[in-house]
Protein backbone atom coordinates (compact mmCIF):
# COMPACT_ATOMS: atom_id res chain seq x y z
CA UNK A 1 0.00 0.00 0.00
CA UNK A 2 1.99 2.92 -1.31
CA UNK A 3 0.42 6.15 -1.91
CA UNK A 4 1.02 8.73 -4.85
CA UNK A 5 4.37 9.81 -3.28
CA UNK A 6 5.32 6.72 -3.20
CA UNK A 7 5.42 6.96 1.10
CA UNK A 8 3.42 3.99 3.18
CA UNK A 9 0.38 4.82 4.82
CA UNK A 10 0.61 4.21 8.40
CA UNK A 11 -1.88 3.46 10.81
CA UNK A 12 -2.01 5.42 13.77
CA UNK A 13 -2.12 3.33 17.23
CA UNK A 14 -4.74 3.95 19.58
CA UNK A 15 -3.22 2.02 23.07
CA UNK A 16 -0.13 3.13 25.53
CA UNK A 17 2.49 0.67 26.44
CA UNK A 18 2.33 0.49 30.03
CA UNK A 19 5.17 -1.61 30.28
CA UNK A 20 7.69 1.45 31.39
CA UNK A 21 5.10 3.08 33.59
CA UNK A 22 4.53 -0.89 35.30
CA UNK A 23 8.58 -0.83 35.66
CA UNK A 24 8.57 2.32 37.16
CA UNK A 25 6.25 1.40 39.67
CA UNK A 26 7.45 -1.26 40.78
CA UNK A 27 11.00 0.64 41.41
CA UNK A 28 9.19 2.82 43.63
CA UNK A 29 7.38 0.18 45.83
CA UNK A 30 10.66 -1.74 46.28
CA UNK A 31 12.48 1.52 47.47
CA UNK A 32 9.37 2.34 49.85
CA UNK A 33 9.44 -0.63 51.31
CA UNK A 34 13.18 -0.78 51.76
CA UNK A 35 12.94 2.85 53.51
CA UNK A 36 9.86 2.70 55.56
CA UNK A 37 11.24 0.59 58.36
CA UNK A 38 14.55 2.55 58.60
CA UNK A 39 12.01 5.92 59.69
CA UNK A 40 11.21 5.75 63.58
CA UNK A 41 7.73 7.80 63.61
CA UNK A 42 7.43 10.51 66.50
CA UNK A 43 6.83 9.96 69.97
CA UNK A 44 4.31 12.53 71.52
CA UNK A 45 3.33 11.87 75.11
CA UNK A 46 -0.04 13.19 75.75
CA UNK A 47 -1.21 14.20 79.69
CA UNK A 48 -3.69 12.11 80.63
CA UNK A 49 -6.30 12.35 82.63
CA UNK A 50 -5.15 10.19 85.51
CA UNK A 51 -2.68 12.75 86.27
CA UNK A 52 -3.88 15.93 85.01
CA UNK A 53 -6.30 15.72 88.12
CA UNK A 54 -3.61 15.91 90.74
CA UNK A 55 -3.72 19.64 91.18
CA UNK A 56 -1.38 20.85 94.18
CA UNK A 57 -3.47 24.46 94.96
CA UNK A 58 -6.93 24.74 94.74
CA UNK A 59 -8.21 25.97 91.33
CA UNK A 60 -11.26 28.43 90.55
CA UNK A 61 -14.05 26.69 89.17
CA UNK A 62 -15.63 28.36 86.12
CA UNK A 63 -19.04 26.72 85.12
CA UNK A 64 -20.75 27.17 82.04
CA UNK A 65 -24.39 25.29 82.22
CA UNK A 66 -26.63 24.68 79.24
CA UNK A 67 -28.30 27.83 78.65
CA UNK A 68 -25.25 29.71 78.75
CA UNK A 69 -24.95 30.95 82.37
CA UNK A 70 -21.88 31.47 84.45
CA UNK A 71 -21.24 30.33 87.87
CA UNK A 72 -18.01 30.81 89.91
CA UNK A 73 -16.32 28.98 93.03
CA UNK A 74 -13.13 28.49 94.60
CA UNK A 75 -12.75 24.49 94.76
CA UNK A 76 -12.35 24.07 98.57
CA UNK A 77 -14.49 21.90 100.51
CA UNK A 78 -18.20 22.99 100.83
CA UNK A 79 -17.75 26.03 98.42
CA UNK A 80 -20.44 26.64 96.48
CA UNK A 81 -21.30 28.14 93.11
CA UNK A 82 -22.27 32.27 93.12
CA UNK A 83 -23.78 33.63 89.31
CA UNK A 84 -21.61 35.67 87.54
CA UNK A 85 -22.25 37.94 84.55
CA UNK A 86 -19.50 38.02 81.58
CA UNK A 87 -19.05 41.11 82.50
CA UNK A 88 -17.71 41.16 85.66
CA UNK A 89 -15.91 37.45 85.19
CA UNK A 90 -12.57 38.67 84.92
CA UNK A 91 -12.68 41.24 88.07
CA UNK A 92 -14.50 38.42 90.23
CA UNK A 93 -11.46 35.70 88.89
CA UNK A 94 -8.86 38.04 89.81
CA UNK A 95 -10.02 39.53 92.94
CA UNK A 96 -10.37 35.56 94.37
CA UNK A 97 -7.19 34.17 92.25
CA UNK A 98 -3.27 34.60 92.89
CA UNK A 99 -1.10 34.67 89.91
CA UNK A 100 -0.24 30.77 90.69
CA UNK A 101 -3.85 29.53 91.04
CA UNK A 102 -5.39 28.12 88.67
CA UNK A 103 -8.76 28.31 87.07
CA UNK A 104 -10.64 25.49 85.37
CA UNK A 105 -13.37 25.78 83.07
CA UNK A 106 -16.58 23.34 83.26
CA UNK A 107 -19.20 23.29 80.70
CA UNK A 108 -22.55 21.28 80.21
CA UNK A 109 -22.07 19.20 77.31
CA UNK A 110 -24.75 20.90 75.33
CA UNK A 111 -22.91 24.30 75.61
CA UNK A 112 -21.84 24.86 72.47
CA UNK A 113 -17.92 25.37 71.50
CA UNK A 114 -17.83 29.20 70.63
CA UNK A 115 -19.16 30.08 73.98
CA UNK A 116 -16.22 27.67 75.69
CA UNK A 117 -13.70 29.75 74.03
CA UNK A 118 -14.88 33.11 74.77
CA UNK A 119 -14.89 32.54 77.87
CA UNK A 120 -11.35 31.26 77.70
CA UNK A 121 -10.41 33.83 75.26
CA UNK A 122 -11.67 36.60 77.78
CA UNK A 123 -9.57 35.06 81.15
CA UNK A 124 -6.26 35.06 78.77
CA UNK A 125 -7.02 38.17 77.49
CA UNK A 126 -6.96 39.18 81.32
CA UNK A 127 -3.83 37.83 82.25
CA UNK A 128 -5.08 34.31 83.46
CA UNK A 129 -1.56 32.33 82.42
CA UNK A 130 -2.50 29.16 84.33
CA UNK A 131 -5.88 28.30 82.62
CA UNK A 132 -7.55 24.38 81.63
CA UNK A 133 -10.43 22.21 81.28
CA UNK A 134 -12.38 20.13 83.39
CA UNK A 135 -12.54 16.59 82.36
CA UNK A 136 -15.25 14.07 83.79
CA UNK A 137 -13.16 11.14 84.80
CA UNK A 138 -15.50 8.36 85.28
CA UNK A 139 -17.11 8.51 82.04
CA UNK A 140 -20.73 8.54 83.31
CA UNK A 141 -21.59 12.45 82.37
CA UNK A 142 -22.45 13.38 85.95
CA UNK A 143 -20.34 15.89 88.01
CA UNK A 144 -19.93 16.25 91.67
Amino acid sequence: MTSLGGRRNRRMKNDINVVPYIDVMLVLLVIFMVTAPMITPGQIELPSVGTASDVPTQPIEVQIDAEGALSLRVREGGASFHPVDKASLLAEVRSAATPDTPVVISADGKVPYNSVMQVMDQLRAGGIAKLGLLVNQDGSGSRQ
